[in-house]
């Protein structure tokens, strides 16, 4: 695991920048923290330099359901 990640980032007054390099060791931990969700672009070389929802990377969307488990709102 050693592409550099890049993700798009959402600015306050609308539009988005890229933002990155990050290993995949930092972009596990932006996923772990919330800053990337499912709906966030990512770019890297494992993705053919495409931008990319974090959804359809499986690696990623791991991570997501792991740290990000969804909570039961029917009690």
């Amino acid at each position: 695991m050693s592409a550099d990640w890049f993700y798009m980032k959402k600015r306050w007054f609308g539009g988005s920048k890229p933002c990155g390099p990050l290993t995949e060791h930092d972009l596990l931990l932006c996923i772990e923290r919330g800053k990337i969700t499912p709906e966030t672009l990512l770019k890297s070389a494992k993705t053919k330099n495409r931008w990319v929802k974090m959804g359809d990377i499986h690696a990623a969307i791991k991570q997501w359901k792991r740290t990000h488990p969804v909570s039961d709102s029917s009690h």
